[in-house]
């Protein structure tokens, strides 16, 4: 299996091997080796920073090819084979499947609306709290629908990519910066370490200096000294 995933993917053998390994150990103690929606999104959040529940959702879709709810071994690995290191045309696609959220071949203006809701911050005692959102989903619309027909085609959305590349992401990130990228890369190449990490930020350590009740200072926040 990690040959022919080596062969399908961008990892090398030994990196298919680690991502399996963590996969296998992440899937552990269940009868079935699959990543169900929460653990899946835990990952996404904490390894690569992102936090749109919506996107999160999507990205989750995205990754899931036979719609079982469910992440398998294969999934796992040519989807993050994508996510980290695809070519433009595989970024499109994933993208674009991200972005149709009833996943019917069209992203919609009801779509965008849904998406570009919560990437205006909202002010107070604003008439209508909406209508930003409304002109920014026109805005897109203009760059995105090149046969004009008022809906985001799948080729709508490539030309307007080849375009510019820009728009890739103009409906809400689903794809890793880069450093966080090179940071979950350089991780997995010790599974083991990468496992703990992940348990020590799900079950950060108890300072057993101070009493109960007292809330837990983080070593790697600026603390100030004392004299």
């Amino acid at each position: 299996m990690e040959e022919d995933l080596a062969k399908q993917t961008h990892f090398k053998k030994h990196e298919v091997k680690c991502l399996l390994q963590i996969f296998n150990r992440l899937c552990e103690n269940q009868e079935e080796k699959t990543l169900e929606r929460p653990k899946f999104r835990d990952i996404i959040h904490n390894d690569f920073h992102m936090t749109d529940d919506i996107l999160l959702d999507r990205i989750f879709r995205a990754f899931d090819k036979d719609t079982d709810n469910k992440v398998n071994a294969e999934e796992w690995v040519k989807g993050l084979s994508i996510f980290l290191r695809g070519c433009l045309k595989e970024k499109i696609k994933f993208c674009f499947d991200v972005y149709d959220m009833n996943s019917d071949g069209w992203i919609t203006k009801e779509e965008m609306f849904h998406m570009l809701k919560f990437c205006l911050p909202q002010r107070q005692q604003e008439e209508d709290p909406d209508e930003g959102v409304r002109d920014l989903v026109e805005c897109a619309l203009k760059k995105l629908d090149t046969d004009q027909d008022s809906r985001v085609s799948f080729e709508d959305y490539t030309k307007a990519v080849h375009k510019d590349e820009l728009l890739l992401e103009c409906l809400g990130p689903c794809l890793p910066d880069q450093k966080y990228v090179q940071i979950f890369m350089e991780s997995v190449e010790d599974p083991e370490m990468w496992l703990m990490n992940r348990q020590n930020r799900e079950h950060p350590a108890v300072r057993q200096d101070v009493p109960p009740g007292t809330p837990n200072i983080n070593q790697n926040e600026t603390q100030v000294a004392t004299k």
